[in-house]
């Protein structure tokens, strides 16, 4: 699943690609990817289409693992990749693949003949914005202020925020009994995190990911390693485009780099970078899989 980096670099694409487009025509292809609170008063699919047509992007964004399309409208478009989501940017007809996208990009995308694009929105400067989903597990909604302040609301602080600092985390483990890694991953406390980056950030720290939060909040040493570590990783991998094992793309079509760079996640039976010894992976945790070093994570 996209975490943080990956919708970060997504968001960052596209504000530089379409801020200041104008949507002129949205088709809807798949409906079950659109959320119920899409819709204002029950309305479908076409509703949803209608209420696209015409409006201007001012800017996109990211909060928490979501892509967040600002419209002079008033409403907001908010796209939750999830699994294999991806939103993509398609060239005008008859224009070369390097001119105006730069990298990678799919021509086919959006196209009538691509069976994973759920939702395109036509530009009004020829190009397409395309939301495709393999699995269609992801979701988009259309929300408009009030369906925006209650979705944001029930997300936690963002953890590169300047607000987000060792004490703002000490205070967040201090009131959990669960396992630092799964608070590290609850939306509602930190928004972002997945497993990949959970998973690295308690390598970093050098911390048992089963260990108790409310424990490792009794220990600033560990705390500050933590944070710093969190935060590390996760501007690191914005740096790198993100992480891709097998789905996530960005805005054009390409790969992230960070995966070369992970130390913990998907290394199971691997040497640990730090001591040597043998990484382990297990779903003991938290029902996710988890890689740690049982010799410098102890």
């Amino acid at each position: 699943m996209p975490e943080l980096p990956e919708t970060e670099t997504i968001a960052r694409d596209l504000h530089a690609e379409v801020a200041g487009a104008v949507i002129a025509s949205a088709v809807v292809r798949r409906a079950d990817v659109l959320r119920p609170a899409a819709f204002r008063r029950g309305a479908g699919p076409a509703a949803f289409a209608a209420r696209l047509a015409g409006a201007g992007i001012e800017g996109v964004w990211r909060r928490a693992k979501q892509v967040v399309l600002d419209l002079d409208s008033g409403d907001r478009l908010v796209a939750q990749p999830r699994f294999t989501g991806a939103l993509v940017l398609v060239a005008a007809a008859g224009v070369a693949a390097d001119a105006p996208l730069p990298t990678g990009q799919h021509d086919a995308v959006g196209r009538a003949d691509d069976p994973f694009t759920c939702v395109t929105l036509h530009l009004a400067d020829g190009r397409a914005l395309a939301y495709r989903d393999v699995r269609r597990l992801g979701t988009l909604s259309l929300l408009d202020a009030s369906g925006w302040t209650t979705a944001d609301v029930a997300l936690g602080p963002e953890p590169l925020d300047a607000a987000f600092t060792p004490a703002r985390l000490s205070a967040i483990l201090r009131g959990s009994r669960q396992v630092v890694k799964a608070v590290l991953m609850d939306q509602r406390r930190i928004a972002g995190v997945g497993n990949i980056y959970a998973t690295e950030a308690c390598w970093r720290a050098g911390l048992d990911p089963s260990r108790e939060a409310r424990r490792v909040a009794a220990d600033d040493a560990a705390v500050a390693r933590l944070h710093e570590g969190l935060v590390g990783v996760l501007r690191e991998s914005i740096a790198a485009r993100g992480t891709t094992f097998r789905d996530f793309r960005d805005a054009y079509g390409g790969r992230g780099g960070f995966a070369a760079r992970l130390q913990a996640y998907g290394r199971a039976g691997a040497p640990c970078a730090r001591c040597g010894r043998r990484l382990v992976g297990t779903h003991a945790v938290d029902g996710r899989m988890t890689v740690f070093c049982p010799g410098c994570q102890a």
